[in-house]
């Protein structure tokens, strides 16, 4: 098991986020996290990678460079970071103004404990950091847009760039946030590719709205509703569920539209953060 929950609750002024959650994912797992607005979702992703402390229960996660599970429960962003726990946020999280390398770079060098705070150390003395980074940047599509700064990306190559900071230091299990939110229809196949292609060696969990995307590459689908997982099965199952469709996928019909669909770019309605 790569990381564990055991009774993980978090609630706010007596209103239940995430209430009571037994959750497990395996190396080399991409598992999908859906359900409604507002059924907890991103609170849980937040209390895995200490964004959050829980009320109740505890969180385990085995770094693979470790002797066995090492409980996380209310650790801080950075510990969770370096043990090898990544994740990626619903909103664009890049420096702007500084090229696509050097956003990279920074989160080489952030993931590599000893070379952090060497501030006073000229940059290209950190040989091996580019060479991770140019690596990473390869492998996300964005190796030729290197030497560009950051803001003038497309909004689906900065979600790539996103992908490529949170690949920084090779994690274990990353953590993706609605990769796809915003993203134009051309270019959700882009993201996604990228997705399938990180998952060949990285455990990933995913939260995202559209249930093509959902359905095609999640090998696990776990439905949150209310705080609780009311789902966790593979997608097929998940997709032929009566009450999962009715009650959190709109209906969803494989086309990626549900009834109450407002027509949101590469989004399936009926599912939230």
């Amino acid at each position: 098991m790569l990381l564990s929950t055991a009774g993980l609750t978090k609630e706010f002024d007596g209103i239940t986020a995430v209430d009571d959650v037994d959750f497990a994912i395996e190396e080399g797992e991409l598992c999908s996290v859906i359900g409604p607005n507002g059924a907890g979702k991103t609170t849980f992703f937040n209390l895995l990678t200490g964004v959050l402390e829980p009320t109740r229960g505890s969180v385990e996660f085995v770094p693979s460079d470790g002797d066995g599970p090492v409980d996380i429960t209310g650790a801080e962003p950075h510990e969770t970071a370096l043990l090898g726990l990544h994740r990626s946020y619903q909103i664009t999280n890049i420096f702007p103004t500084v090229s696509v390398l050097e956003n990279v770079r920074i989160a080489v060098q952030a993931h590599r404990g000893g070379d952090a705070w060497k501030f006073w150390r000229n940059v290209n003395a950190f040989d091996d950091h580019f060479a991770e980074a140019e690596a990473i940047l390869e492998r996300v599509g964005l190796v030729e847009y290197a030497d560009r700064a950051a803001q003038n990306l497309s909004h689906g190559e900065k979600r790539n760039l996103e992908i490529a900071i949170a690949l920084a230091g090779d994690p274990d299990l990353l953590l993706l946030d609605e990769p796809t939110a915003g993203v134009s229809s051309e270019d959700v196949t882009s993201v996604t590719d990228i997705i399938e292609d990180v998952a060949r060696d990285h455990a990933i969990m995913l939260i995202e709205h559209n249930m093509d995307v959902v359905m095609d590459i999640s090998d696990r689908v776990v439905v949150l509703n209310q705080g609780e997982i009311i789902a966790d099965d593979d997608p097929a199952v998940v997709r032929e569920s009566v009450a999962v469709q009715r009650a959190y996928l709109g209906g969803y019909d494989g086309d990626g539209v549900g009834p109450d669909d407002e027509g949101g770019a590469g989004e399936a309605t009926g599912v939230g953060a």
